[in-house]
């Protein structure tokens, strides 16, 4: 039996890439595992729990676009994260072809992943560049943009799958334009761990992580409480399409293609100025 002061404090998302992740680790099913003590909360929070050093938490699912900003607290895990190819954010609007030049965009936080990826994109296309941007919780900007509150809006996760339904059309895919000029694949979330925990635990960590994905891919059914469970009344067909997309050989290691995507984009943001640039070892794992 797993003692309470031993238990991981984590928070992640309720998105259905998450939970599928972490649901053998959380109910106790990863053999010699720490028992975790789960807190959900969106990536805008978990990114702002991370730039606070708050001591309530030790593994944080976090935008890749914050490690600049944490590093020197929290080590990059090689696992557990979400990146993947056709699985970028997308700019919606209500009129297809729309010229975005000094327009308001909506965006869901400007220290996500996406919002790097779509100032890159912006660099790249729109040499006006856009005009307001304003910050709001994702799910409030497709009717935001449906309402013409805001000219455009920038959608993550399972928005992709849904944002016909709002009578909106697909601007520009912020993965696709990545995908393109880089040939990697997009990094989007994150886990992080403090480094004050010591190398033993930090691979300990890593290890429970990987083995709670093979579990989870080896058996997706017991999955599938706790992903519904947490999925916001999301269609369970657009859950495992969600799952599918973004829980992929990226989330069980990194690997060489995967450091590649997070540098690539890391140092191609700190070159525009939207970042502080990374140490040599920032992204070295104990």
């Amino acid at each position: 039996m797993t003692h309470p002061e031993a238990d991981l404090r984590i928070a992640f998302s309720p998105c259905p890439n998450d939970t599928f992740v972490f649901d053998a680790w959380a109910h106790g099913r990863v053999p010699g595992a720490p028992a975790l003590d789960v807190t959900f909360a969106d990536i805008d929070i978990t990114n702002g729990v991370a730039e606070r050093r708050d001591p309530a938490f030790d593994v944080l699912k976090v935008s890749y676009a914050v490690l600049p900003y944490v590093l020197d607290d929290y080590a990059l895990l090689p696992c557990g994260g979400a990146l993947g190819r056709g699985c970028g954010p997308l700019v919606l609007t209500r009129e297809p072809g729309v010229d975005l030049t000094g327009r308001t965009v909506a965006v869901p936080s400007e220290k996500s992943t996406a919002y790097l990826l779509f100032r890159l994109w912006t660099a790249d296309v729109l040499p006006g560049g856009v005009g307001e941007i304003v910050v709001m919780p994702f799910d409030e900007i497709m009717p935001a943009v449906r309402d013409g509150k805001v000219d455009a809006g920038l959608v993550i996760h399972e928005a992709r799958f849904t944002y016909q339904n709002y009578g909106l059309h697909s601007l520009a895919d912020m993965g696709e334009h990545w995908e393109s000029t880089t040939g990697l694949p997009i990094p989007l979330g994150a886990i992080i761990a403090k480094r004050s925990l010591g190398g033993d635990r930090l691979r300990q960590i890593a290890d429970a992580v990987r083995t709670s994905v093979r579990m989870a891919w080896d058996d997706p059914q017991a999955s599938r409480p706790y992903v519904l469970e947490h999925a916001q009344e999301m269609d369970p067909s657009v859950a495992d399409q969600h799952i599918g997309l973004y829980v992929n050989e990226f989330t069980a290691d990194l690997g060489e293609n995967g450091y590649a995507a997070i540098r690539g984009l890391l140092t191609r943001a700190a070159a525009e100025g939207l970042v502080p640039a990374l140490s040599p070892n920032a992204l070295s794992f104990p």
